[in-house]
């Protein structure tokens, strides 16, 4: 705890009544760091740090790179900004070397308002010089090497667009107001002039500088999906020295990376985008050495006792002593004829953020009734003309966390209709009408919505993997004390609560049987398994002693 004595030692604080440094040197936190150690992420909650000793580094990130922005020595304050306008944390801080830094949170900073205005006085000073740098780096236009060119609602194009974003790669997007005739789309060119027409997903990984190749044919732990769950495990492995690889078929995220809002995970008071999300945990995988590898899928799973394999499409084969599972689930189709014309240029399986440009100023349809159909209700409301959620039961109360029900009913841009169903699509190109069933009076009518986002539920496509491997009769794969209840369990020792049927193969998030279905939930099992893993590894230690 800091004294008034050192307080004094401190010049904005010197000429303060006695009173007043009593007062905050008890109501300050005292925080000593280590060399890069961070205090303050882009983002957090408001408060005002002082630096007594060392210094710090305040970095934002700049076109996909962390920048230091500039630099805090003894004396000085950050957090100027957001305790001038109430806001977020605009940038990052983090201890240039050893350091002690004070943290007054918003209690205590208009306490001591009260008590000496001069300092409020001067932070306010000082967050009007540091918004003048920020907005010079806000006026940066992002520097990219890939310039994809398509119609608006081109399927392909859409594709394309949402595979880049997801996976993290700038790129410049050139919209056509009409196709040109003859002409395939979408068309991606790099600064060195290479040109993709309607290019493969893989090809599109390839010219954005993507992993789609292990690097190695050995690894401890093979994942196999980059959901929330996948990169949890990812982390953690990586972080504990296991030589860890991902295998995702499209981009990190999982389905949580295309929900627009999740307001119920911890941590996040004002909530966080699946894909930002997803974008944190995919850079910490990668900091710790975790390999992720994307446009893969696995073939089969061969296990083994000592070194199970997992086999990609196009015939290579990793081994691994330990496989975890974190496929997920995928989004049930919408039983209506000839919707597979008009997927991605009128109707979309999930939503995300980067979608609010196909919904802009038209009206939109969100089917379905559960957390993630609501937070995308919420989101598009400020885009579209107006958005109307076609609910198939008689309420939302069942499938939705109240929070987000209150917020529905409490917003006039979104229409809710219950017991209602989408049972034909019409246009000729693109999506412009839709024909509404009402099952209460059995009424069919034609609404112009011209984009619908679906969300009607999800399955787990597990028919790819080994009898070995236990599911229940949806699919989702058995683990634990299921596990050990078939008869495919033939071990002589109890399986780990997260272990499948067969030894060393582990299953988590929501392809897993009896999962909660959370984000929060998939976290936690994929920081489990790894601790599961070296259970694991030190028991087949033990065996071949």
């Amino acid at each position: 705890m800091i004294t008034v004595d050192e307080l004094r030692g401190i010049r904005i604080f010197a000429p303060l009544p006695q009173e007043v440094l009593e007062y905050l040197a008890a109501s300050v936190e005292d925080i000593h760091l280590v060399p890069g150690e961070y205090f303050a992420h882009e983002g957090d909650e408001r408060a005002l740090f002082v630096v007594v000793e060392g210094g710090a580094e305040i970095t934002k990130v700049v076109n996909g790179e962390e920048r230091v922005i500039g630099v805090r020595m003894p004396g000085r304050f950050f957090g100027e900004v957001p305790m001038t306008l109430s806001t977020p944390f605009p940038a990052s801080g983090r201890a240039a070397g050893a350091s002690r830094i004070l943290k007054l949170d918003v209690t205590a900073f208009y306490t001591l308002a009260a008590m000496a205005p001069s300092i409020p006085a001067r932070v306010a000073e000082l967050a009007r010089r540091y918004l003048d740098s920020l907005q010079e780096l806000a006026a940066e236009q992002p520097e990219t090497d890939l310039r994809l060119i398509g119609p608006r609602l081109d399927a392909g194009t859409h594709q394309v667009a949402t595979f880049l974003t997801r996976n993290q790669v700038a790129f410049e997007r050139v919209t056509l107001d009409a196709p040109v005739p003859g002409q395939a789309y979408p068309i991606l060119e790099r600064a060195d002039g290479s040109r993709f027409v309607a290019p493969s997903m893989r090809d599109v990984a390839v010219a954005a500088g993507l992993d789609v190749e292990p690097a190695a044919r050995e690894y401890d732990v093979v994942i196999l999906g980059a959901g929330p769950a996948g990169l949890t495990a990812a982390v953690n492995g990586a972080a504990e020295g296991l030589r860890t690889v991902v295998i995702e078929s499209l981009a990190p995220g999982g389905q949580a990376g295309t929900s627009t809002r999740i307001e119920n995970y911890t941590g996040f008071p004002f909530g966080i985008s699946g894909d930002e999300l997803a974008s944190r945990a995919l850079k910490q995988a990668k900091r710790l050495g975790a390999e992720i590898v994307v446009t893969r899928t696995v073939a089969a799973i061969r296990p083994h006792g000592d070194l199970h394999e997992v086999v990609l499409d196009g015939g290579e084969t990793l081994r691994a002593p330990v496989v975890i599972a974190a496929t997920g689930v995928e989004w049930r189709t919408l039983p209506v004829p000839a919707v597979d014309r008009f997927l991605g240029n009128g109707v979309y399986y999930g939503a995300a953020r980067s979608d609010s440009a196909i919904a802009k100023a038209v009206d939109v349809a969100i089917i379905g009734a559960g957390n993630s159909a609501g937070q995308a209700a919420v989101f598009f409301s400020r885009h579209a003309r107006s958005v109307t959620m076609l609910v198939r039961g008689p309420s939302l109360e069942a499938s939705m966390s109240r929070y987000l029900i209150d917020q529905i009913a409490g917003n006039a841009g979104i229409r809710v209709e219950t017991r209602s169903e989408v049972v034909d699509l019409h246009g000729e190109r693109t999506l412009d009408g839709v024909d509404v069933i009402d099952r209460t009076t059995g009424t069919v009518s034609r609404r112009d919505f011209t984009v619908v986002f679906v969300m009607i539920g999800a399955d787990a496509v597990t028919n790819w993997l080994p009898h070995d491997i236990a599911r229940d009769q949806h699919g989702f794969i058995l683990t634990g004390a299921d596990a050990a209840a078939t008869a495919e369990w033939t071990a002589d020792r109890r399986p780990f609560a997260l272990e499948t049927s067969t030894p060393g193969i582990f299953a988590v998030g929501d392809v897993r049987s009896g999962s909660v279905k959370r984000v929060a939930a998939g976290v936690g099992e994929g920081g489990m398994a790894i601790a599961f893993v070296h259970q694991y590894l030190a028991l087949r230690t033990e065996a071949t002693a």
